[in-house]
């Protein structure tokens, strides 16, 4: 039984052919857009773009999956990949430029009045986005974790669908001001990300703990599953606690830690460039997207 966690892979074909259309197109526009903009658009974006869609593809169909209905710790962990990990690399990509040079023209003709719309634009540009962003994914990291949420969509397996979907796009929005990506407008402080990032851990340092020292079994459905650990159900959502704790505190304490290193030394060379890696000059109305 052990050894499942490590070979029960359930493939679902219509995500996993979309996210290989998504990555055909970002490689195609890439390669386009590397030819005029190679300072912007280095080998290592690619890289780390087609990373995050492998995250998303481990996350569907691996045993993180597979198991997500008898472990709390396997659906914590797979929660973990589509909030903090997928996303960041996506955006860490630069997203915006590359499928837009990939993309079909027919399909950018259909999308062409909402890039052109003034009021799409006045949306992206208002100065409250970020907040926004950040109750966004907030809302929808404690929303699903309620216990009658969550119960809901372990039960439907379309709602369990748009569970996944809200935690990956609520993220990527939530990451977009952390990230900056070229040729998103950077916000005006860097600093500003202090508390944007502290006060998320926060959250996730909140839902953490009552998994780990309520004392009792937060989600029935796991009181009497199959099991492959021989561990009883209060064990397992105390160690599915103790996960989302620490891994989710390194993620938003890590960018923390980048920033005030900027701060103190701005000219310390080598100094990982996550939280700048956009371009500023010649940015596209497309591209001002936050």
């Amino acid at each position: 039984m052990v050894s499942e966690l490590f070979t029960r892979w359930d493939v679902p074909w219509l995500p996993t052919v979309g996210l290989a259309l998504v990555a055909l197109t970002y490689a195609t526009g890439w390669a386009r857009a590397r030819r005029t903009r190679p300072a912007e658009l280095p080998p290592w974006r690619l890289a780390v773009f087609l990373s995050g869609l492998a995250s998303i593809f481990v996350a569907i169909s691996s045993p993180l999956d597979t198991f997500s209905e008898s472990l709390l710790f396997m659906h914590m962990a797979q929660h973990f990949v589509l909030m903090s990990i997928a996303p960041p690399l996506v955006v860490l990509g630069a997203p915006v430029v590359p499928l837009l040079r990939g993309a079909p023209r027919s399909v950018i003709h259909i999308f062409a009045p909402v890039f052109r719309s003034r009021a799409v634009h006045a949306l992206l540009r208002h100065p409250k986005r970020n907040l926004f962003a950040w109750f966004s994914m907030n809302v929808a990291y404690v929303g699903w974790h309620v216990p009658a949420a969550y119960e809901f969509a372990l039960k439907s397996e379309n709602w369990h669908n748009v569970e996944h979907a809200c935690f990956l796009l609520t993220s990527l929005l939530f990451w977009w001001p952390v990230v900056g990506p070229w040729p998103a407008r950077p916000i005006k402080s860097q600093l500003l990300l202090i508390p944007y990032l502290a006060c998320a851990d926060l959250v996730n340092t909140g839902v953490s703990a009552f998994l780990c020292f309520s004392g009792q079994l937060i989600y029935p459905s796991y009181a009497d599953v199959r099991r492959p650990f021989p561990f009883n159900p209060l064990t397992d959502q105390i160690a599915a606690g103790a996960f989302m704790w620490v891994f989710g505190s390194m993620v938003f304490l890590f960018p923390v830690v980048l920033i005030i290193m900027r701060a103190l030394s701005p000219h310390v060379v080598g100094l990982p460039d996550l939280l700048a890696s956009g371009a500023p000059d010649k940015r596209t109305a497309s591209g001002e997207a936050v």
